[in-house]
Formats: C-alpha cells, structure tokens, sequence
C-alpha cells in the first residue's frame, strides 16, 4: 500500500515538457492535500547554486545525490502525475524551505509592497 502523500516529501513528478521525471518536494500543506485535485511543489535540480532561494540537499537527507530545492520555481501541478516517495524531509530542513521560499517570495524582511 502507498504510503499518503505529506508536505515535505521527495516524491518524483513526470512534467509534460519536457517530458522526464524529476523529484520534487511537496509544499500544500497536509490539511489540504485530501480534498485538492492540484498540489504546490518545488522542484529538485542538480545545479546548486547556494543563493538564499534554495535549500541544499545531501545524501544525509534520502536523496541519490547532492542536489537543491528551488524554491524561485514553485508551482502548482496536477497530484496524479505525483510518483513513488523518495525520502521525506526533517522538520529543521522544512525550516530552511520556509525560509528559502520567504525569500523567493519577496516576504523575508516583512515587508508588503
């Protein structure tokens, strides 16, 4: 039986352009993901930049190789193309996404405009 899809797991995602499979962390929160047909994600890369938009990523952490959620490529996608779990994500991890998308976002100082 598959195990329910929670916020902080590494699942892998088939994105239809182009059409390969990547890891992504899922961002909806838990509360959600039962009753929505879509869910938030950020995708996983192999290209590490170490800016304040992304959360670098080790073996230490369930992943096959050193790698970086991106968090300046949030998206919203539909959750039957969400695959197989890789690994779930800490909660002192999940800090450090909270963080990283605060800034993606714009909201890491408080302000509004």
């Amino acid at each position: 039986m598959a195990r329910v899809m929670r916020r902080g797991d590494i699942r892998w995602y088939r994105f239809a352009r182009p059409d390969k499979e990547q890891p992504v962390l899922i961002l909806t929160r838990d509360s959600a993901l039962e009753f929505l047909g879509e869910v938030t994600i950020a995708p996983l890369t192999s290209t590490i930049r170490r800016i304040p938009s992304e959360v670098a990523l080790t073996p230490s952490d369930g992943v096959p190789r050193e790698c970086a959620v991106n968090m300046d490529h949030v998206q919203t996608v539909s959750q039957a193309r969400i695959g197989r779990l890789i690994a779930t994500l800490p909660m002192h991890r999940m800090e450090e996404v909270r963080s990283a998308l605060l800034f993606a976002l714009g909201f890491d100082r408080g302000e509004l405009i």
